[in-house]
Order: structure tokens, then C-alpha cells, then sequence
């Protein structure tokens, strides 16, 4: 025990001196955050909207007020022709036409029927149906506000509840999310290029002619990023929860635990890399290339699993991050237990076993 201390004292002299894996570390993922948590948005807004408006009436241009004090519209950079509206669109100087003819005010009163016009670019498919679903909304809401106190609309209503995220925040399901990239990127990585650094130098061969075993020497040099690796969580999940004001409704502890299992994933995945190459370069992009990409485009932080390919879907069962972020999510957001939460769990603990197997086997091979 007091020999493993050893070498985890040396590498945290080493990470106190070496500001690069300072910056690396802290400072990333705190970026990472931000970046992420403002940059990818879902919630279409400032959608350009071109109204022609033929009834002139105070209805319509109520009605025309309420598109834009949405926030999901604004005025398009053109006014749009009435005998060519398609023009603003093939410009890109709009991305819908609404049209309202004469005879909107009077059909608004009597509650006749009556048609708007819309036209929208379906060049952009999810902004096609944004604006679908928007006008939808809007024009049901200036219909309702018309309507007598006593009026009782006909037909079948819809009930609707949305749970977990009512309010329908972007960051409220990007942010958790981040917390699987950024530690399996940083704990790989960092694992790397510590190792490979020994190589390197050529301190591997003098740490090698100490009294200590190949075990000792990972785990004494793992212990200090496994704690990085705790302050960046923490670091996220208190910007998540107090800056992005994520609801953190489930169990603390359970979340420490998939945590801790987690990162000894990411660590022996970055042991096994640096068992791969001899250069302090090549481990940072190959890190880089079997963490970043999978854990971002295949892991279901951003892109639905099931929309993907057969294949692209095969693989990702082999992504830590894909069960880790549906564990994060669950625990956050739905106050998931284990009970629901075993079947990724499984999972995680199956393929950190694996890697920390190879891994382990295939330094003291390389070692040797």
C-alpha cells in the first residue's frame, strides 16, 4: 500500500507542476459546459415569418402581433409579394409565408370556417415542423382569446402533461449528457498521456526498476485522475443544477457509485492506449478519436440511437458513454433507482471489467 502511495504522490507533483494537465482537466471541462450547454439548442426560435395581410382588420394584425411576441418569429428580411410569396423563400429571405385573406375578422366573429394561408420552406425539416407546430399553437390561442366566457368549443380536446422537462429546455437534456463525454474524454486522455509520457522520457524503465509490481504502478498512477475526475463531475453537475438549473432529483449516492465505475471504464481504456503508442502526440489524437466521436455521435447525447443505421446501431452498444448518459439522465431528471437503472448498469459494469482486464494484461505484457 505505502508503495502505490508512492507513485501517487509522485504523479500529483507531476500534475501540480505540469500546467497543461491542469488546463486539461479543470479548465476544459468547465468550457465544455458553456460551450455545449448554450451552443446546442433544439428549441427553434427567431424563425423568419413573412405575413401578407389582405383583411387589414384589427383581428389580423392582432393575430400577426402574436406570431412575433412569441419569440419563435420574427419580421422576414423581405416583405413578401402577393402574387409571388414563393419568392421570399427561394431568396432564404423567409422561411414561411402567412397569408391572411379578407374576410378573417368576420369569420373570427361568427365562428365560420375559414382557411390561413402557409407557405414554408421544407428545406430544413425540423424548422418546417417547427413552424407547423408554432402556427398551430399560436393561431389556437388567438381563437380561444376571441371566444364568449360561456362558449364551449365542440368536438374532442386533448389533455396534454409533459413530465421531466416541461418546460421543454434544450439544456435541460444536453447538459446531463455532458457529464459522459467530458469524463471519458478527460480520464482517457489523461491516462494516456501520462503513461506514454514515462515512455517517452524514458522514465518508464527507471520507475520499472523499482521493488513494485505492474498493478502497483496503474493504480498509484490512476488514483490521481480518478479525483480529477470527481471534481470535473462535480463541476458539472453544479453548473448543470445551479447555472442551467437542472433538476437533480434522484439519488446522490447512486450517482457516485455509477461514477466511480464509469471512470474506471474511461481510465483503462486510457491505459490501454497508451500500452498502444509511444508518443505523448499520437496518445492525445487517438484518445481523442476513440473517445470524442463515439461518445458524441453514437452514444445518443445528440443523435436518437434508433434513427441510425443497423450498423451504426450495433456499435453503439459498445459505447460506455451510451449507457452512462441514459443512467445520468435517468437519476437527474427522473429520480430513476436502480431497480429501473439495472439493465444499463450491467452493462457498464460488464464492459469496465473487460477493459480494466485487457488493459491490465496488456501493460504488464508491454512492460515486460
Amino acid at each position: 500500500m505505502r508503495k502505490i502511495y508512492n507513485i501517487a504522490a509522485k504523479e500529483v507533483r507531476h500534475i501540480l507542476r505540469d500546467v497543461r494537465s491542469l488546463i486539461i482537466a479543470i479548465l476544459m471541462p468547465v468550457v465544455m459546459t458553456f460551450l455545449y450547454g448554450y451552443a446546442i439548442n433544439l428549441d427553434i426560435k427567431n424563425i423568419k415569418l413573412a405575413v401578407i395581410d389582405l383583411d387589414k382588420s384589427y383581428e389580423s394584425r392582432d393575430l400577426s402581433a402574436r406570431f412575433f411576441n412569441s419569440g419563435y418569429f420574427r419580421p422576414a428580411d423581405e416583405t413578401a409579394d402577393i402574387t409571388d410569396p414563393e419568392r421570399v423563400l427561394k431568396a432564404g429571405d423567409a422561411s414561411a409565408v402567412l397569408t391572411i385573406r379578407s374576410g378573417f375578422a368576420e369569420a373570427v366573429h361568427k365562428g365560420s370556417e375559414f382557411q390561413l394561408g402557409l407557405l414554408v420552406d421544407g428545406a430544413d425539416a425540423n424548422t418546417a415542423s417547427a413552424v407547423t407546430s408554432y402556427s398551430n399553437i399560436i393561431l389556437m390561442e388567438f381563437l380561444v382569446s376571441k371566444m364568449p366566457i360561456d362558449f364551449q368549443s365542440p368536438g374532442v380536446s386533448i389533455s396534454q402533461q409533459i413530465l421531466y422537462n416541461p418546460d421543454l429546455k434544450s439544456s435541460h437534456f444536453f447538459v446531463p449528457g455532458l457529464m459522459g463525454v467530458i469524463l471519458m474524454m478527460i480520464s482517457a486522455l489523461l491516462t494516456s498521456l501520462t503513461i506514454a509520457r514515462e515512455k517517452e522520457t524514458g522514465t518508464m524503465e527507471q520507475l520499472l526498476t523499482c521493488p513494485v509490481t505492474s498493478q502497483q504502478i496503474i493504480i498509484g498512477k490512476v488514483l490521481p485522475y480518478i479525483e480529477l475526475a470527481f471534481l470535473d463531475g462535480l463541476l458539472i453537475i453544479l453548473f448543470a443544477v445551479f447555472h442551467f438549473e437542472v433538476p437533480f432529483i434522484g439519488s446522490i449516492l447512486l450517482m457516485v457509485l455509477f461514477g466511480f465505475i464509469y471512470i474506471t471504464t474511461a481510465l483503462s481504456l486510457g491505459i490501454l492506449i497508451s500500452t498502444l503508442v509511444k508518443t505523448q502526440q499520437l496518445a492525445m489524437m487517438t484518445a481523442m478519436l476513440v473517445t470524442v466521436l463515439p461518445s458524441v455521435m453514437l452514444s445518443g447525447f445528440i443523435f436518437e440511437i434508433k434513427n441510425m443505421p443497423l450498423v451504426l446501431q450495433g456499435i453503439c452498444y459498445i459505447v460506455p458513454a451510451k449507457y452512462f448518459i441514459l443512467i445520468i439522465r435517468g437519476i437527474l431528471l427522473k429520480g430513476s433507482t436502480l431497480g429501473v437503472l439495472w439493465v444499463e448498469a450491467a452493462f457498464l459494469i460488464a464492459m469496465c471489467v473487460l477493459l480494466l482486464a485487457i488493459a491490465s494484461k496488456r501493460f504488464k505484457l508491454k512492460i515486460g
